[in-house]
């Protein structure tokens, strides 16, 4: 039997982002009613619109192949071709899952972890291996993207008011460009920390847009990460994290700030950063981010990705008019 025609199965799961539909049996039947939406997707009369099974079945394909992913790629490079972009935004956010989080497991083989403090008379400590960062300073592109973990687990952070949360499911890392425009974006496990996918994702915003600043928070706060940023010719403004010893200095130098009644240029650079959070929200709220049903990672990052199109086809838009 000749499968149904992919291109408007692709569509309508562009419309399901745009209609922040939770299902796709509510999108068959927004699609069962609505006859403007079921001819812009390509289909006739709706008794054309296919079963729950074969968009199913079209979803995998898509997601096996990163088709939102490579949509969203082309779109960036079409209409920043031409364009500088003065700030990018580094920042990630928690995606929950509906699946089981995979328990951490010795590999086989594996030598157990020696306990913390000072080494027995005559034990021989073998030495601690290179972190993720340290080893992300050689790789390509490719061999970065491959260390990184995408299974399902248990995240944990700090929110604004100062209470850690935790969920189970992935984090979604994205660049953002002045205007709220999203334009590249990584899926990974939800304990990996922000700073771990820092290059990679500089390098792939590298090769989409050209941009002067790289703004990131604390958690960014890393030398790699910032000499990484001035190799690729950008100006990196990062957050200080406050390490121990540090809170006196800090807080003083804030109170003579605000005596002086003056901002850094890089501290009014560093406001433009609320553009991630915006994205975020958008994401979450208006465009599926809040609604996964889809399991494994590559099907969690399609289904995200059909939002990041619509987010940036919104944001495009309203930059044009």
């Amino acid at each position: 039997r000749p499968p149904e025609d992919r291109h408007a199965l692709a569509r309508a799961f562009v419309a399901k982002a745009v209609l922040n539909l939770a299902t796709t049996s509510g999108l068959i039947e927004r699609l069962a009613v609505d006859a403007t939406l079921r001819r812009l997707c390509g289909w006739e009369r709706a008794s054309a619109v296919p079963s729950e099974s074969t968009f199913s079945r079209a979803f995998a394909e898509f997601a096996a192949s990163a088709l939102a992913n490579r949509m969203h790629e082309a779109l960036i490079k079409k209409t920043h071709k031409d364009r500088i972009v003065g700030h990018i935004s580094r920042d990630a956010t928690a995606i929950a899952a509906r699946e089981k989080p995979v328990r951490s497991t010795p590999a086989a083989g594996e030598a157990p972890k020696r306990k913390r403090g000072r080494p027995k008379k005559g034990e021989v400590v073998p030495e601690k291996e290179p972190r993720r960062l340290e080893r992300q300073i050689g790789q390509t592109l490719t061999q970065m993207l491959a260390d990184l973990p995408t299974h399902c687990n248990v995240g944990t952070k700090r929110n604004a008011k100062g209470h850690t949360t935790s969920w189970i499911g992935y984090k979604l890392h994205i660049d953002t460009a002045d205007g709220d425009i999203p334009v590249s974006c990584l899926l990974t496990s939800a304990s990996v920390h922000d700073s771990q996918v820092a290059l990679p994702l500089a390098t792939l915003t590298a090769s989409r847009v050209t941009n002067l600043y790289d703004l990131m928070d604390s958690a960014y706060d890393a030398p790699e990460i910032r000499t990484k940023s001035i190799a690729l010719g950008h100006v990196p403004i990062i957050d200080h994290k406050t390490r121990r010893g540090e809170k006196a200095a800090i807080e003083a130098e804030a109170r003579a700030k605000r005596t002086a009644g003056y901002e850094l240029a890089e501290d009014v650079r560093y406001n433009q950063r609320s553009s991630a959070e915006r994205v975020n929200s958008n994401l979450k709220d208006n465009c599926g981010g809040n609604t996964v049903r889809v399991r494994g990672a590559a099907k969690v990052f399609c289904h995200l990705m059909f939002g990041i199109v619509v987010v940036t086809v919104e944001q495009v838009m309203r930059l044009v008019t």
